[in-house]
């Protein structure tokens, strides 16, 4: 069957993603578009650059996320590196090489900006801080004079990805003003609604979502301003594991449980690993067997418009 697919950002949590995706594939689906916020982000662009699930696992088994943690210069000192980033450049870990890696994987597919895609096969959810607006990319790049079919689809999941404070902004110029880009979980972590149309869908949009079945948060010790700022991102970011989803969206949503992994732990062992893919394979199945499309159409896309986006 076609499907749209939609991902939730949720940092280190993604691989949980290529688990949920290797069922559906086994059971016929293929995507027609993808969107995706943070993490989510990352997972879409390269489903739209023709990767399967079989060849995202080792991808996501063998990356070393603490890489991504890179500091330059003063940056690099102990204890007040940190800060002098975070003060200076907004965010103390630029997200340099995130974007390189992406780059690199998706030139192996012959891609690396949208007009190398078919219109509209992928959506970017980032956060224009500047505006306080949402931003789809790259739906929305005419309003900063940036031609969407030549723009970087690496840079794009750059913008999505870049955790407030955690990492730097990106920056796009609007009439000469800098407007900073940051993680699109900001303002729309699980934008499911992204490819509704009026009346009833051809092919279903299937969200996947992170969530924690865990009872209590991990508190946090908190001594100053850098340990205050993490604490505030942690909760800010993990907070939307507990956001109710409406039942219209619920039923064609895959909850995945994380485990209790944090979007932020960084440092995550290989079996930790295995166990979110095994969470994410567990959480298809248990969908798969109360999906019916047919009966979300009729009871949520038919008869009430008021659940439409």
């Amino acid at each position: 069957m076609k499907a749209d697919a939609v991902f939730e950002g949720g940092g280190v949590k993604g691989i949980a993603f290529i688990g949920a995706l290797q069922v559906m594939e086994e059971h016929g689906y293929t995507w027609e578009k993808v969107a995706g916020t943070s993490a989510g982000s990352i997972v879409a662009a390269l489903l739209s650059a023709g990767y399967t699930s079989r060849e995202l696992k080792p991808i996501f088994e063998e990356m070393d996320y603490q890489c991504f943690l890179q500091r330059r210069g003063l940056g690099r000192l102990p204890f007040v590196g940190p800060m002098f980033e975070l003060l200076l450049n907004e965010g103390i870990f630029r997200a340099d090489r995130l974007e390189l890696f992406i780059e690199n994987l998706l030139q192996r597919k012959g891609i690396r900006s949208f007009g190398d895609l078919p219109e509209g096969k992928l959506r970017i959810v980032a956060s224009d801080v500047t505006a306080g607006k949402m931003l789809v990319l790259p739906d929305d790049l005419p309003r900063y004079d940036v031609a969407p079919e030549s723009f970087s689809i690496a840079r794009a999941v750059r913008m999505s990805a870049s955790i407030p404070f955690f990492f730097q902004p990106a920056i796009l110029q609007s009439d000469s003003k800098p407007h900073y880009i940051v993680d699109g979980a900001l303002l729309s972590n699980y934008p499911v609604w992204l490819f509704d149309v009026p009346g009833a869908p051809k092919w279903p949009t299937i969200g996947f979502r992170l969530h924690d079945n865990k009872v209590t948060a991990e508190q946090t010790s908190i001594s100053g301003l850098f340990s205050f700022t993490r604490a505030l991102l942690v909760t800010m970011l993990d907070a939307h594991d507990n956001l109710h989803v409406e039942k219209a969206n619920a039923v064609r949503t895959i909850f995945i449980n994380t485990l209790g992994v944090r979007t932020t732990q960084f440092h995550l062992p290989y079996e930790l690993r295995q166990r979110l893919f095994a969470s994410g394979e567990e959480s298809a199945r248990r969908f798969l067997r109360n999906w019916n499309f047919a009966e979300y159409v009729k009871v949520f896309r038919t008869s009430s418009p008021k659940y439409l986006v």
